[in-house]
């Protein structure tokens, strides 16, 4: 099974207009993770970060999920996310090179990270 760490502090997901500039404090922390399509700007970044303009937005844990995971490899995230979405357990997933990060709201946060424990996967300490 897989290896993950919880990221210190609580982190916001937040949706810009699409032709939005990329604000400076979006780009201020280890982990940010910062999407542009056509249809929107999509922000991960600390709660505290996030401007006071910015309506509040619910407040998230982010997982890390300790790779690098060669491309190859299939089902690493379903793998991870599948007892989570069998228990209702909402997520937002984003994906680097390397690796796999995966937002749980707050209120859920105990009960999914006991899930993913009783799946066999192991949480890390710090």
């Amino acid at each position: 099974m897989l290896k993950f760490r919880q990221l210190p502090g609580s982190y916001a997901i937040v949706r810009l207009d699409p032709d939005s500039p990329v604000p400076d404090w979006a780009t201020k922390a280890a982990f940010t993770s910062i999407t542009r399509t056509a249809d929107e700007l999509s922000i991960v970044c600390p709660a505290e970060n996030v401007t006071k303009e910015i309506p509040e937005a619910p407040r998230w844990i982010c997982l890390k999920l300790e790779g690098p995971f060669p491309f190859s490899q299939t089902g690493v995230l379903l793998s991870f996310i599948q007892p989570l979405s069998s228990s209702g357990i909402p997520i937002f997933a984003t994906s680097t090179y390397d690796t796999d990060y995966v937002l749980i709201l707050h209120q859920d946060s105990d009960r999914a990270i006991d899930l993913l424990c009783q799946a066999g996967h192991e949480l890390l300490e710090g």
